[in-house]
């Protein structure tokens, strides 16, 4: 199979979980607790597969100003268009309570704030295919996690809203294969590229997926369950470190 139709194919498989969390969302109601733990847990597994898998292999590969210019780079980017995005069910939108779709354009709002959080993911992925990296089972299983709690979370919004099922199926599943197309940008435009551009760019991915942890899937997290939170969020961090460590 060629690179780039893996690193797609992988991209598409990871952001599937949107379809997942949007089945969940329609056909059950989950206390929003239980979504707020599998926030918190994924934001922990998260945090670790991007310090192992991205800003470890890139500080192998190039000095720690590209590291830590392109990390940045990436934070900045992420938070000033969230910051644009941030209408009251856009800023939301990884919560279960609260989850509120009244206007006709909200549901292509959510869509935009969806693919944010999944373009720097998708690019790592396929960054990390087509560079012969390594894709962990905890980066996938931390992203592939992550994904699950916001498209359950809007879907059931949504469906309250009063849109279709046939509209969710469009737009997390439009939203799944864009996500493998962003994976296929990353492999055929950066794979290749000089080990400091290749870290420049991973970085700029990781940086991004680190301001979105911090900035949606933590206070989301917090919002429900506070008390804990930070033991939850740790222990994800734990696994996802054990994952490494016994190369899972």
């Amino acid at each position: 199979m060629p690179v780039w139709l893996q690193a797609g194919s992988w991209g598409f498989v990871v952001a599937s979980a949107l379809l997942l969390g949007s089945a969940l969302g329609w056909f059950i109601r989950f206390p929003p607790r239980a979504v707020a733990y599998v926030m918190a847990f994924g934001s922990g597994v998260l945090l670790a597969a991007l310090s192992f898998d991205l800003v470890g292999d890139a500080l192998e590969e190039a000095e720690l100003s590209w590291v830590a210019g392109g990390f940045l780079a990436g934070a900045i980017a992420f938070s000033l268009i969230n910051y644009r995005l941030n209408s009251y069910s856009v800023k939301h939108r990884k919560r279960s309570r609260h989850q509120q779709v009244t206007e006709n354009n909200n549901g292509m709002a959510i869509a935009a704030g969806t693919l944010l959080d999944g373009v720097p993911e998708s690019m790592a992925i396929g960054l990390l295919v087509a560079s012969g990296g390594q894709l962990s089972w905890a980066t996938i299983a931390a992203i592939f996690i992550s994904n699950i709690p916001e498209a359950l979370s809007s879907t059931a919004g949504m469906r309250r809203a009063g849109r279709s099922g046939w509209f969710m199926v469009r737009l997390w599943g439009g939203m799944a294969l864009l996500s493998g197309v962003f994976a296929i940008i990353g492999a055929v435009f950066f794979g290749s590229a000089p080990d400091h551009i290749r870290a420049l760019i991973t970085c700029v991915a990781a940086g991004g997926i680190f301001a979105m942890v911090v900035e949606t899937m933590i206070p989301e997290a917090f919002a429900e369950t506070h008390e804990l939170s930070g033991l939850i969020a740790a222990t994800g961090f734990i696994i996802a470190v054990a994952m490494q460590v016994l190369d899972v």
